[in-house]
């Protein structure tokens, strides 16, 4: 993996005058239609992606979920609210009980190849020399798995340098969604609340919207500077601070391809072509769930010849991953967090 080179920080714009500022003003910010920003609007807020991942190991009343998050009960309740609108939830009454369960939807549970995806990129780079959290195991097999991204044609792996794109029915822009998250550093520790996990690993660095999007547009093959800062029409200083941060996190590393005045490049590391993975499972399940059948980007695998999507697979069975099929050995007690299951296989 290139060696990532010392962080630079952009001079600051001029300050625009009046005119410029009131024009910037009444200009409406567009951005892409993107099928894994809508699937980063749910998971990227913290303590949604946080209560879902609960939701997966089995936890379904509001005390559990608090009880493994230390999450304050407003923000709790609504949060279970709104993924209970977004169809991630449906409550289900408890016996004779007034006390709800939330419990997964087929929309919910089809996020779990989304996880399990980043879960796979967390373990492999940012372990940092630690055994992972929990080690899959798949029943349809009896194996250990370690899942992969695969052509839903022709069943073999998936990497960005296998794929192309064209636009799709969907293509276009849209309005900003002002609403996505934008912070940095306090979501991203938030990520790392209750258990141990390798998806708030993944997700401490791209869960954020500007992050997740500069990433995207390497993917697009935008490396400048002044191309990413016009095609997404971020604040420069905002810019800055997310290819430095990702540069140091290994995601980007920087060439020069001017001097006098110096002038760098950011090109996807290793580590960060290997996100092409959990991107377009996400993006898979965007285009399923929240597209309306018009997904913006069609994919075509260049190894098969054929318009694909992204499954996400066992590695020994080569069968598609579901949540009900699995099962974890762990190197932890989730009852020392305060959390349900999984109960370890060992």
């Amino acid at each position: 993996m290139p060696v990532a080179g010392k962080i630079q920080t952009a001079k600051p714009s001029p300050r625009p005058g009046p005119k410029a500022a009131a024009s910037r003003t009444n200009t409406v910010r567009t951005e892409r239609n993107c099928s894994v920003a809508r699937t980063l609007d749910i998971v990227s807020d913290a303590w949604a992606f946080l209560i879902i991942r609960e939701a997966f190991f089995g936890t379904q009343t509001f005390e559990a979920f608090r009880s493994a998050l230390g999450i304050p009960r407003a923000t709790l309740t609504d949060r279970l609210k709104k993924l209970t609108q977004l169809a991630i939830f449906r409550q289900v009454a408890r016996g004779s009980s007034q006390r709800k369960e939330y419990r997964l939807t087929k929309m919910g549970f089809d996020l779990y190849p989304s996880f399990i995806a980043l879960m796979q990129f967390g373990d492999r780079w940012l372990a940092k020399g630690k055994p992972p959290p929990l080690t899959l195991i798949h029943t349809s097999c009896g194996c250990d798995s370690h899942p992969v991204i695969t052509c839903s044609h022709c069943g073999e792996s998936v990497s960005a340098r296998d794929a192309k794109y064209r636009d799709g029915p969907g293509a276009g822009r849209c309005p900003a969604k002002e609403g996505r998250n934008t912070r940095r550093a306090s979501d991203g520790s938030r990520f790392l609340l209750g258990r141990p996990s390798s998806v708030s690993r993944a997700l401490e660095i791209i869960g954020d919207k500007w992050s997740f999007m500069v990433v995207r547009e390497g993917f697009f093959g935008n490396r400048r500077y002044d191309k990413i800062l016009t095609e997404l029409a971020i604040a420069p200083n905002i810019l800055t601070d997310r290819l430095n941060r990702l540069v140091a996190s290994g995601v980007f590393y920087r060439r020069q391809y001017q001097s006098s005045p110096d002038r760098y490049e950011y090109l996807l590391s290793d580590m960060g072509m290997d996100l092409y993975g959990p991107f377009i499972a996400m993006l898979r399940w965007g285009d399923r769930w929240l597209a309306k059948s018009r997904p913006p980007l069609i994919l075509t695998h260049l190894k098969c010849g054929h318009d694909f999507h992204a499954s996400v697979c066992c590695d020994r069975c080569k069968q598609p991953i579901v949540a009900a099929d699995m099962r974890y050995r762990l190197t932890y007690d989730p009852k020392s967090f305060g959390a349900l299951g999984p109960r370890s296989v060992d």
